[in-house]
Parts: C-alpha cells; structure tokens; sequence
C-alpha cells in the first residue's frame, strides 16, 4: 500500500511538472508582447518556438505550427537539404571543349562552354579559367562561342515580377551558367557637369545614358537611393541613369542585373579575353556540349564556401542555383523548379521533419507564396544540431553584431557575438531562426516569424526575445 502511494505521488508530482512546463512554454515574456504591441503587431500575426537543445519540450512555443511566409530564413530549408543530400565536399563543374585544331596558338573552330549550376563562377575563377585555355595553347579563337545551358530546364522568368525592381542584383535569374552573380558593375565618375558611366567589363552594344543632376552635395550616404537606373525600351540594350548625384561621392560603384544569365556570361568572358590579349571572331551562340571528354573541367569551391556566402549575405541567386542543382542530383538532368521542390522535401521527410506546412518557389525565400512552420524550422534547427555536420551548417549563418545580414543588428546588446541566426526581410515579412547561446553557455534553437504589414517594426521585439533567450532560459529550464 504504501509502494503504491508513492508511486501516486511520485505520478502526481511528474504530472505538475508537465503542466508547469506546459504553462511555462504558453507564455510570453511581457517585454517582448510589450514591444509587439507598440510597433503594432498582433500576436496572432507571430510566430515563435524557443526550443532548448537538451531538453525535450520547447521554453516557448507560439502559434508553431501556422504556415507563415519566412522570406530568406528559407535558405536554411534548402542549406539543409543540400547538406545532406550533397555533402560538404561537392562542387560545381564547368568544362570547356575546343572544337577544330589548335595550331600555334590559334583555335580552328568553336570554343564550346558547359555549365552545371555554379553559383560562384566570380570574375576571378573566369579569368583563372581563361588561364588554364591559354596554358592548353589556345590564344585566339577564330569560330564561335558557344553555350550549353541544357543543364536547368527553365521556364521564362521575368526578374521584374517580384517586386518591379529587374534591375536589382536579388531579383537576377538563376542559370546553367552565371558568372560574377549575373552582376555588371558600372563605375560613376563625375567629370565637370556631367557622370561619366564606365563599366568594368566592355559591354559591346550597350548604349548607356546619364540622366543625371550632379549636386554639390559633400556627404555620400544613400547615394544609390538617389540614381534610378532603367532600360526604357526592353527591345533595345540601352541604360539610362536618372536622378541626382552627389560630387562629393567621388567615384563610385553600381552593380546592376542587366541582362539574362548567358548574356553576361558572354560580356564577362568575352572582355577578360580581350584584356589578356585574345581574340575571339566568332559569334556567342547557344551550343550543345560533345560526348567526348573536355578539354578543361574547373570544379568550383566546395559547398562550404557557397553556404556561407549564400546565409551570410542572403544571396538569392546563390541559393536558387543550388535549389535547383538538387533535383537534377537527385532525379537526374535537366534541373526543373518541380524536382528541386521533390528533392528538398524528400530530405526533411527523411529526417523526420515535417512538411505538411511546406511550401516551396524557388528555396531562396524571394516569394510571396513560399511558406513553412516555425515548428518545422526548429526541428530542422533541432535536426541539425544532431547531425554530424553541425559544425559545416551553424558556421554560415550570421553572427549577431559581427557579420553578414546581421553585422548592424543588436549592435551594444549582449547578444553580440552569442547567436548565430539567419535573417529573413519582405515587405510584410521579418524573421529570424537560428541558434542562441545564453549568459550560462546553453544552447537554444531560435525560431521568430513575423508576417502582418508592420513587419519591419519587429526588430525591437525579437531583441527583447533574443536577450530573454539570453539571460533567463538557465533559469527557467534546468539542464
């Protein structure tokens, strides 16, 4: 009897303990509602789970499992996939063939380049690439270039569809082959009443216009705010700068998506070959890769490198490069949209990550449709901190105060240096998901998503959430 009546308690006991914890993960610290309540934010419009890593049920834990739209806080989801799908060590080829004889520096023929998705073919890497051509004897080229981007299957995409900015270097296309980001840079010198625009990279056929009030103006700040570019007529490769310019700028730098992936491509190679003293006679064209082995293969930096590139910085292209690269690796080439989507959610199902909030466009967040849970993103956060490639996924993700999205975040708080967390920001949307460490060296899973028209008001409300996480989950939780 009296076995029994301990076990009762014993029971009773466990059971309150539920509950309390229960309770305890219900409510909101009222510095952050307070903060929401300002910036005029309902509560309903939020979503957060602050999920302690050693332990089993989550410190806070607010309309979790609402299907909300994360904005770049996707990139996790697709940074994750690839992760385990790929590996850390995979890489990008890019292979070249020459097509005819190569007689004293001269290529009888066509120069044929294949692309299979690299995000991070920078100007450098071109110009290493047009290296290793000229080490293999070709200096001229007297047929054609051409372009195989048969890799991505893709339907027309209009960057301007988004938000109405086609210029904007986060709107530029994904493609089989990119380079530089598909940025070109233009540099704006003012020279007595007018700017000067030059580009870095010759732009043979482009015609570009300054539009612009050159104003006496000493500080810089906001000067890209101050110079709308346009193409008027979409038919036409002509660039007309307008607005207003300050002198005391100096010297500056634009870069701007101008053109569509191949076009680029075709301008960047083209004018680093030029600059090392090549010719190339022929016209760029689009091509199809022989079956025979190529004459050059360049493999890109490892995935590594692109991860932190792509968190770090949010870079939209990056990420809608590599969302695609996973479905042709997993269902084989050509890339299509549909089997990026299969390929990333057959990985989160594998993990055991739940998908019935999920929805996917291009697995960079640049959506007004895309979506997933906050419950979801900490059980990927969760996931993740499980695997062995921990280490590889949490170090792309920006530092607090220090680097990336979040270098001019939470600047004097005692967040600095203690969370890593990928930032995420539409009109209407601000998130932020990640990991925190607190004041006692534990570690927290992070997940913030605001989604109603005061969004970006939020940010005094995820730093009152972020330094509760920071000095109050030891004491709420126990190890």
């Amino acid at each position: 009897m009296r076995i029994k009546q301990t076990f009762l308690r014993l029971a009773a006991a466990l059971l309150l303990a539920h509950l309390a914890m229960a309770a305890r993960a219900a409510e909101l610290p009222a510095a952050f509602t307070d903060a929401l309540r300002q910036a005029g934010i309902p509560l309903d419009h939020v979503a957060v789970v602050v999920q302690p890593l050693d332990a089993a049920t989550a410190l806070v834990s607010h309309n979790a499992d609402a299907a909300m739209n994360p904005a770049s806080v996707m990139k996790l989801v697709t940074s994750y996939a690839a992760l385990h799908q790929l590996g850390p060590r995979f890489s990008w080829p890019t292979e070249v063939w020459a097509d005819g004889p190569v007689r004293d520096g001269v290529l009888e023929g066509d120069l044929i380049v294949k692309g299979y998705g690299d995000p991070s073919l920078t100007l450098e890497r071109v110009w290493l690439l047009q290296r290793e051509l000229r080490a293999r004897g070709i200096r001229h080229i007297r047929g054609n270039l051409l372009l195989d981007t048969s890799y991505f299957e893709l339907p027309p995409l209009d960057p301007g569809a988004f938000d109405g900015e086609p210029l904007a270097l986060y709107n530029a296309a994904p493609g089989a082959l990119v380079a530089n980001f598909n940025a070109t840079t233009l540099r704006l010198k003012p020279e007595g009443d007018s700017l000067q625009i030059v580009p870095e990279i010759a732009l043979p056929g482009v015609t570009m216009r300054a539009e612009v009030v050159l104003t006496s103006a000493a500080g810089c700040n906001g000067w890209k705010e101050t110079v709308t570019p346009a193409i008027p007529d979409p038919t036409r490769r002509e660039l007309v700068l307008s607005g207003h310019y300050p002198r005391g700028c100096g010297e500056q730098a634009l870069s701007l998506n101008l053109f569509e992936p191949a076009a680029t491509f075709d301008f960047i190679f083209r004018g680093l070959w030029a600059e090392s003293g090549g010719t190339l006679a022929g016209q760029t064209l689009p091509g199809m890769a022989p079956a025979s082995l190529p004459l050059l293969r360049v493999e890109s930096p490892p995935l590594t490198d692109a991860l932190t590139r792509l968190n770090k910085f949010s870079n939209n292209l990056m990420t809608r490069n590599l969302f695609l690269t996973l479905g042709a690796a997993r269902f084989g080439p050509p890339a299509t949209l549909d089997k990026g989507h299969r390929a990333v959610r057959a990985t989160l199902d594998a993990q055991g990550i739940a998908t019935d909030k999920l929805v996917l466009e291009n697995g960079a967040g640049l959506s007004r449709i895309e979506r997933i849970s906050a419950r979801s993103l900490s059980q990927l956060l969760q996931a993740a901190y499980a695997s062995p490639l921990f280490s590889e996924f949490e170090s792309a993700l920006p530092i607090v105060a220090i680097d990336g999205t979040l270098k001019r975040r939470f600047n004097g708080s005692p967040l600095v240096g203690s969370a890593h967390l990928k930032t995420g920001t539409l009109r209407d949307v601000s998130a932020l998901a990640g990991y925190v460490y607190t004041a006692r060296g534990r570690r927290i899973a992070f997940v913030m998503l605001v989604n109603h028209k005061h969004a970006k008001r939020a940010q005094e409300a995820q730093q009152q959430l972020l330094e509760w996480v920071w000095h109050d989950v030891p004491a709420a939780v126990a190890p």
